[in-house]
């Protein structure tokens, strides 16, 4: 590990990026671009390990590691195990106990990454941060990233503009296609390694499989819209409005559809009907974070990654969908003007 001091006591005048180094290509292609534009570059590894899951802090840290050592670039760790825990894993794990829909990549980009971790690099030195994200900031405004399969814009949109105003997304303006290019280019250690999947740091491991790991889920009945008994399920808290699967049903040849949950009760209700009887969803958002000057009026929503954005229209914390849509409580609903991101909130 480079001593931190070496880091804050350099006398180069050129401005310093602290670029989080998660050991994959997007973060590593970040540095390189940061590199070659001129600045003194640092790569910082986050290490977040939980017992109980398939951790890849080791084999992520390697990687990060050799990246650095390629860029010849100082190379610092920041352990936040425990702030990741208290701050992203409880809560979530609390929300979805109360039958909410808490998104943990959203909440772990808020209080972790442009949290804590964010200000931990100003603190020691740092001008500015720097991220492998696919999104884009100008003036501290938030913008969607280019290539729009990998667009996460929607899991920044809580992340204060202070912070935007510090932040660089060094690949957003770039296709996935040809960060891999520049990553052949530079001849980086990582540049065939596979991208990562699962839940932020806990590795490859689904909501699911982290709720039936964490709760203690008991099998229950699913009912129809009369209140009769027509199936089971494996525990209300695993489910959100709108789910068309992970249950049996006995009745309906049909598709059917969550449309509503009793955790007391542990009893789901579903039915054929995808959407209520309506042409519009209102939606009141607590928690929420307006980047820049955000007037109301129509713009665009979406409550889940990459989901078809949907016409409606904002006015303060309350927004309206111009189409039906079962919103679970809990998750995050993020707001568009063209490839702007107006920031969001939280379902309530």
């Amino acid at each position: 590990m480079t001593n931190i001091s070496l880091i804050k006591n350099a006398t180069s005048t050129r401005p310093k990026v602290f670029v989080g180094l998660s050991g994959g290509v997007d973060s590593a292609v970040s540095a390189a671009l940061l590199q070659q534009q001129g600045y003194g570059v640092t790569g910082v590894f986050i290490r977040i390990a939980l017992d109980g899951y398939p951790c890849t802090a080791g084999e992520d840290k390697l990687s990060a590691q050799r990246v650095a050592a390629h860029l010849k670039i100082p190379f610092v760790e920041i352990d936040l195990s425990k702030e990741y825990k208290q701050k992203v894993f409880a809560v979530s794990i609390r929300e979805f106990e109360k039958g909410n829909t808490p998104n943990p990549d959203v909440l772990c980009n808020r209080e972790i990454k442009f949290g804590l971790f964010f200000e931990w690099c100003i603190s020691h030195g740092a001008d500015l941060v720097a991220t492998g994200h696919y999104a884009q900031t100008k003036d501290g405004l938030l913008y969607a990233g280019v290539d729009t399969e990998k667009d996460q814009s929607y899991f920044l949109a809580l992340v204060p503009e202070t912070q935007l105003r510090q932040t660089l997304f060094p690949i957003g303006n770039l296709q996935k296609s040809q960060v891999r290019k520049l990553a052949q280019k530079f001849g980086l250690p990582n540049a065939d390694r596979k991208d990562s999947q699962g839940l932020c740091f806990l590795g490859p491991i689904s909501i699911s499989d982290m709720l039936h790991k964490e709760l203690p889920l008991v099998e229950g009945k699913v009912l129809n819209e009369k209140g009769e008994v027509v199936g089971t399920h494996e525990g209300a808290a695993t489910y959100t409005l709108g789910q068309r699967h992970g249950f049996t049903a006995s009745y309906s040849s049909e598709p059917l559809y969550v449309v509503a949950k009793d955790i007391t009760q542990n009893t789901i209700t579903v039915s054929p009907n995808k959407f209520p009887n309506t042409k519009e969803t209102p939606v009141t958002l607590a928690e929420t974070n307006w980047i820049g000057e955000v007037v109301d009026g129509s713009c665009y929503a979406r409550y889940r990654y990459r989901q078809k954005l949907i016409p409606a229209t904002k006015a303060c914390d309350s927004i309206v969908l111009h189409e039906p849509h079962y919103v679970p409580v809990g998750q995050a609903l993020v707001l568009y003007r063209g490839t702007r991101c107006l920031g969001g909130g939280i379902i309530s």
